[in-house]
């Protein structure tokens, strides 16, 4: 079967892409550019005191989460000693025994409960701000006496709900879940370049 060239429909789908990513950034970036800047200065504060960032989301989430700690971990855009983060969506033998052992609501909970300490931050995902597990993170977080910088999606949903004064809810209005994680994706890279900004004192 020989190879088919891509319709005029097609091209034009992927353009219609790019403009409602770009007018998805335009519409939001005055509203969440301050909030972005307080997460990151929340992080720096902890990083500076000598703790760390756990990081956790579902699905693409998921990748977000490992991005942002593999960005820490080893380098954003300069060379740098390490920074310390950790993904709780890597593990798979944790993740999957303790959603047989219990529920599958508590795979970051319980890691946050074991490896969270006073003055670390949580680093929470989600794209509608239902995710069970994600929230139940958040709670855990509180318990631990850890901040939580939220990115989250739509009218922020349940996971807003539970947060405290000093957690900072990074939140992208719109129905689309590409969307959302589109913007997910440029407040993390935004995060890790302040937190270099601020530690290295160097555009």
């Amino acid at each position: 079967m020989s190879e088919r060239e891509p319709s005029d429909a097609l091209t034009l789908r992927v353009i219609r892409h790019f403009d409602e990513g770009i007018h998805t950034k335009q519409s939001c970036r005055d509203d969440l550019a301050p909030y972005i800047a307080r997460g990151a200065q929340v992080m720096i504060n902890a990083l500076l005191s000598d703790h760390k960032i756990l990081s956790c989301g579902n699905g693409g989430s998921a990748a977000d989460a490992q991005h942002f700690s593999s960005e820490l971990l080893n380098r954003f855009e300069v060379e740098r000693p390490g920074l310390p983060a950790v993904a709780l969506t890597t593990d798979a033998s944790t993740v999957t025994s303790i959603a047989n052992d219990h529920h599958f609501d508590e795979i970051f909970a319980r890691q946050v409960r074991a490896l969270g300490h006073a003055g670390d931050v949580l680093l929470a995902i989600s794209t509608s701000g239902n995710s069970a597990n994600v929230i139940r993170a958040v709670e855990a977080a509180h318990e631990r006496g850890m901040s939580c910088v939220v990115l989250n999606g739509r009218d922020g949903g349940d996971l807003a709900a539970i947060l405290s004064e000093e957690d900072v809810n990074i939140c992208v209005a719109g129905p689309s879940t590409a969307r959302i994680q589109e913007i997910h994706l440029t407040a993390i890279h935004c995060l890790c370049d302040l937190i270099d900004y601020q530690l290295l004192g160097q555009d």
